[in-house]
């Protein structure tokens, strides 16, 4: 199936991009980023407020282990992790609904640029302090007559779509 080992994903070289967990408060969820993140050789996590931290059962229930190779970084707030990657020169966008959001399909990337994505907490979303203190909002298209997805979803079609439109697939 030429899975890496832990060993070769270390030294892969990464998708350049980086995920922001806002307060998420379930561990199955963080463990499920955590798995997506590994699959598409994202280069960090950052887990902030609330959102728990590995090592933790629940947690590798759903990373599988993704919890170990997927560097991961803890803020207490949002907010600072955001700043943290603007002054490192990422593009940060929140994945929010909101006026002015890019639909997915929409959105326009530079290969040549560090990204960074910030997915919320499951009934709040993105605290509105950190949707402003990004670059913009991407939203996922939805048709039914639920317009919310949850997060480990929402962050399994935007990880994919990010990796997608960076790496040229």
């Amino acid at each position: 199936m030429n899975r890496l080992s832990a060993e070769e994903f270390q030294v892969q070289p990464k998708t350049p991009l980086v995920v922001v967990l806002d307060n998420v408060r379930s561990m199955h969820n963080v463990g499920s980023v955590f798995r997506t993140a590994d699959a598409f050789l994202v280069e960090a996590v950052y887990l902030c407020g609330i959102t728990c931290c590995p090592p933790h059962a629940e947690i590798h229930k759903t990373a599988l282990g993704a919890e170990n190779t997927v560097e991961w970084k803890y803020f207490e707030h949002a907010l600072d992790a955001v700043n943290s990657l603007r002054n490192e020169g990422y593009t940060v966008l929140a994945i929010e609904q909101a006026k002015g959001s890019t639909l997915l399909p929409d959105l326009k990337v530079n290969p040549e640029a560090k990204y960074a994505v910030v997915l919320g907490n499951e009934v709040k979303g993105v605290q509105q302090a950190v949707v402003d203190a990004c670059h913009g909002c991407v939203e996922i298209p939805q048709f039914g007559t639920k317009h919310s997805l949850n997060v480990s979803v929402t962050g399994g079609i935007i990880i994919w779509e990010m990796f997608r439109k960076l790496q040229g697939v």
